[in-house]
């Protein structure tokens, strides 16, 4: 049994767990923020039983920090029952920690000032902004960069659309100047995101669970982000960037970790 009691076998029940420990004494200092599907599920009260009904299914913790809170993470995350993968730590520590749950063989991520898979998404500023996710724009943005997204990335998505409007800031809202800053600075970032976005439309008829209202719902959204996106204004490297276009890959190959 760790210092925060036992590893739970239930996500949620877990999640809840490590949450409720990070407001306990110093731990608050740390700015450690849930990213991923629990994330999304966390942070959609009302529509997150749209997980469910689709069929998503959890297979991992994970989480995003600041370099910063290095050792204070380790401790934390030792102290809550989990094993370091020093191998990792070694080898990704500036960016990526990796801790391995003993009893029910799950494994918990830890990104560090940016997400970096097909295309960087920083985060430095901005952990500040909610509790005790990431913020709207950059879980949406966290699963807008894979190029090759699949359908679990799409249900969180959808679900995080529904129970969220597009707005102008953080507060219960998806942060539009986020998302409209890194398009319009990033032809790569714009070109895959609004494939993306166009993905998740395509795929709101394949869903037989999805009420009309559901589909209108985030359809709505949908096109009110990609209006904004077109509208802000763009940079002279995007510009530049454009003109070359597809025949030149515009991202990067996601490798796994072995674990």
């Amino acid at each position: 049994m760790g210092r925060y009691g036992t590893i739970q076998e239930d996500f949620l029940a877990e999640r809840t767990r490590l949450l409720e420990a990070l407001q306990a004494g110093d731990n608050r200092r740390m700015s450690l923020r849930l990213i991923g599907a629990l994330a999304f599920r966390t942070h959609c009260p009302e529509f997150g039983r749209l997980q469910d009904v689709l069929g998503r299914v959890f297979t991992d913790i994970d989480f995003v920090g600041y370099s910063r809170d290095f050792q204070a993470i380790i401790g934390f995350l030792t102290e809550a029952g989990y094993d370091e993968d020093k191998m990792v730590t070694r080898l990704f520590g500036e960016g990526r920690l990796i801790f391995h749950d003993p009893i029910f063989g799950r494994h918990i991520d830890v990104f560090l000032d940016k997400l970096d898979f097909c295309h960087p998404l920083p985060f430095i500023g901005r952990l500040e902004a909610d509790w005790p996710t990431l913020p709207l724009a950059e879980l949406l943005l966290e699963k807008m960069q894979i190029v090759r997204i699949n359908e679990k990335d799409l249900i969180d998505t959808i679900m995080l659309l529904r129970e969220h409007g597009i707005g102008a800031g953080d507060d219960q809202t998806i942060n539009a100047e986020v998302v409209c800053r890194l398009t319009g600075e990033d032809w790569g970032w714009w070109r895959t995101l609004t494939g993306n976005l166009q993905t998740v439309e395509e795929y709101l008829g394949r869903y037989p669970q999805l009420s009309p209202d559901d589909i209108q719902v985030v359809t709505h959204r949908l096109h009110e982000l990609r209006a904004r996106i077109d509208a802000a204004p763009k940079s002279r490297r995007w510009k530049m960037r454009a003109a070359v276009g597809e025949r030149v890959k515009w991202y990067k190959d996601v490798e796994e970790l072995m674990r």
